[in-house]
C-alpha cells in the first residue's frame, strides 16, 4: 500500500555535523479538513528548520507577489501542483523531506477534502505518526473523525492533534481544551492511546518550532519538539523475519555460472547466515548460506535492508514467495478476511472476480462477502449477510439508493475473499508490513480497495458474525 517518494531535492541545504545516515528516521503523515492550514503548517516546518532551498523560497515569494503580495504564503512550498495552487487545496499525496540535528523526517502531505480521503490511506500506510489538524474555529468535524478512524485502522501508533489557527480565537485556552477533550474521547474509542494535543498558529509559527509567548497556559512541547522526542525505534530482532521475494537472480555468466539468489527488501526481523528458512506457500525449507549486498556480503541483515539471499538447496522459489523462519512459520490459506478502505468510484460487487496483491504476490480472487460497514460518525458497525449481487447491482452506480450491502468510495468495511491459490496471511495487527493487501480490478488494473488482513478496529467494535455453513459448491461454480 506504499508509494514512491519524491526526489532528494527537498533535503535540507544546510549541512550539520551529524551524519544523516546515523539519525533516527520518523515517517509521518498529515491530515485535516479543507482550509485547516495543513500546507501552511508543513511549509512552516520546512522554513523554520531551514529545509528550504533558496530557489524554492524565491519561487514562493514570486508566487505570493503575483497574488497581490503580503506575508509569504508558505503553503506554496508544498502545494506543488498547479491545480492545487489555483484552487487553494491539496489534491494529491506529496512527500517532503526535512531533518534536524537529531532526526530525519519523511512527511506525507495527504489531502483534506472528503473526496480524496482515499489518498490518506496511501500516505498513512507507512507512517509511524499522524498529525491531525483541526481549525480552532470549527473544532472536530466529520473529516477529523474519519482521519482518526483511518489512522487507527492503519495501526499508526502515535497521533498529534494540531489545533491550528489559535490566533483567530485569541489563543483561548478553553477553546483548545474543549477541542482536545472532544478529539481525545473519540480517539480513545478507536484504540488510539498516544494522543498529544498542541495549540499553534502555522501562519505565525506559534508552537510549531519555537515556543509561543501567546500561550503561557500551555506547558507541553512544541510540534517539532514532540516529533524529535516521540519513540520510533524498534529492535528488528524482536520481530518475526519476513522476506518477500522480489526477483530471482541468475546471471549465468562465466564469473557466476551457478549463482542463484533471491533479492528483495527485508520487511521485518533479522536474518543470519545459517538460519533455517521456510518458503511460503510451498512449505519447502532450506538454510541461508549467503547474504549479498551491493557493498559486499554480510553475516547478518535486518529490516529494512535490501539484500540477496543464497540458500543451500535448489528450492523452487519465484517472485511473490515469502521467506520466514522455519521455527516460526506464518499462516497460509485461501480465505482472506480483512478490513478495507474502498478507493474506487465503482461500488463493490459481490461475486466479482478481482486480483489481490499481497506482498510481492498477485493472485486471482473472488469477492465472496461484504459483511460489515463502519459508520464513522457514530463509531458503530452495521453488519450484513452477504449475498451475490453480481447481476443485481450496477457497479458504476454511485447514487445513495444503490444496494446497501456494498462499499462505495471512501467506505470502510469488512470483506471475505476466496483466493485462487494459497498465500501467506500475516495479521496486520502484528505484521504491518506484510499484512496489507490491495484489491485490483482485472479489467483495467485500477485499485479498488486497500485492506488489512485479520482482526482490526471493526472486530473490536462489533464481534464477527460467525459464518453460516460451507458454500464451497457455490465457489466451485464461480470457476475459482
Amino acid at each position: 500500500m506504499g508509494t514512491s517518494l519524491m526526489g532528494a531535492e527537498q533535503l535540507s541545504a544546510e549541512p550539520t555535523t551529524t551524519d544523516h545516515t546515523q539519525r533516527d528516521l520518523l515517517r509521518l503523515a498529515t491530515a485535516g479538513s479543507v482550509d485547516d492550514g495543513k500546507s501552511t503548517l508543513i511549509g512552516r516546518l520546512l522554513y523554520d528548520t531551514k529545509s528550504v532551498l533558496a530557489d524554492q523560497l524565491s519561487a514562493v515569494e514570486a508566487a505570493t507577489a503575483a497574488r497581490g503580495g503580503g506575508q509569504v504564503d508558505l503553503a506554496l512550498l508544498t502545494d506543488g501542483l498547479r491545480a492545487e495552487r489555483e484552487q487553494g487545496i491539496t489534491i494529491d499525496v506529496a512527500y517532503r523531506y526535512f531533518s534536524t540535528a537529531t532526526r530525519a523526517f519523511v512527511l506525507a502531505d495527504t489531502p483534506g477534502h472528503v473526496q480524496y480521503t482515499r489518498n490518506m490511506v496511501t500516505g498513512a500506510s507507512t507512517a509511524e505518526l499522524a498529525i491531525v489538524l483541526v481549525d480552532a474555529r470549527k473544532g472536530v468535524l466529520e473529516q477529523t473523525r474519519r482521519h482518526a478512524t483511518i489512522t487507527a485502522l492503519l495501526g499508526v501508533p502515535h497521533v498529534v492533534l494540531a489545533v491550528n489557527k489559535m490566533d483567530l480565537v485569541d489563543f483561548d485556552e478553553a477553546v483548545f481544551r474543549s477541542i482536545a477533550d472532544d478529539f481525545t474521547s473519540y480517539a480513545t474509542g478507536l484504540g488510539l492511546t498516544d494522543v498529544v494535543a498542541v495549540p499553534l498558529s502555522a501562519l505565525d509559527g506559534d508552537n510549531v518550532v519555537d515556543r509561543s509567548s501567546r500561550t503561557p497556559w500551555y506547558s507541553g512541547p512544541t510540534l517539532l519538539e514532540h516529533l524529535e522526542a516521540v519513540p520510533v525505534l524498534r529492535d528488528p530482532r524482536t520481530e518475526d523475519f519476513r522476506f518477500p521475494v522480489q526477483v530471482v537472480i541468475r546471471p549465468r555468466n562465466a564469473e557466476h555460472p551457478d549463482y542463484r539468489g533471491y533479492a528483495g527488501r527485508i520487511a521485518s526481523g533479522v536474518v543470519r547466515v545459517g538460519d533455517e528458512l521456510t518458503v511460503l506457500p510451498s512449505g519447502k525449507t532450506s538454510r541461508v548460506v549467503g547474504i549479498d549486498t551491493f557493498d559486499g556480503p554480510l553475516d547478518e541483515a535486518h529490516a529494512p535492508l535490501s539484500v540477496t539471499l543464497r540458500l543451500a538447496d535448489d528450492v523452487d522459489i519465484s517472485r511473490g514467495d515469502l521467506l520466514v523462519p522455519t521455527s516460526a512459520p506464518a499462516q497460509t490459506g485461501q480465505d482472506l478476511v480483512g478490513t478495507v478502505c474502498w478507493l474506487a468510484e465503482k461500488r463493490s460487487v459481490l461475486g466479482q472476480r478481482v486480483f489481490v496483491r499481497i506482498g510481492t504476490r498477485t493472485v486471482r480472487a473472488l469477492l465472496r462477502e461484504v459483511n460489515a460497514r463502519l459508520d464513522v460518525d457514530s463509531l458503530t458497525v452495521e453488519e450484513w449477510r452477504g449475498t451475490d449481487t453480481l447481476h443485481a447491482v450496477d457497479a458504476t452506480d454511485t447514487s445513495s439508493d444503490a444496494a446497501p450491502s456494498a462499499l462505495g468510495l471512501n467506505a470502510i468495511g469488512r470483506v471475505v475473499l476466496r483466493l485462487a491459490e494459497p498465500v501467506a496471511l500475516d495479521e496486520y495487527a502484528t505484521h504491518r508490513r506484510t499484512g496489507g493487501f490491495l484489491i485490483v480490478d482485472p479489467a483495467d488494473g485500477a485499485t479498488l480497495a486497500a485492506g488489512m488482513v485479520g482482526r482490526t478496529l471493526l472486530d473490536a467494535l462489533v464481534p464477527v458474525d460467525p459464518a453460516a455453513g460451507n458454500d464451497s459448491d457455490w465457489l466451485a461454480g464461480a470457476g475459482i
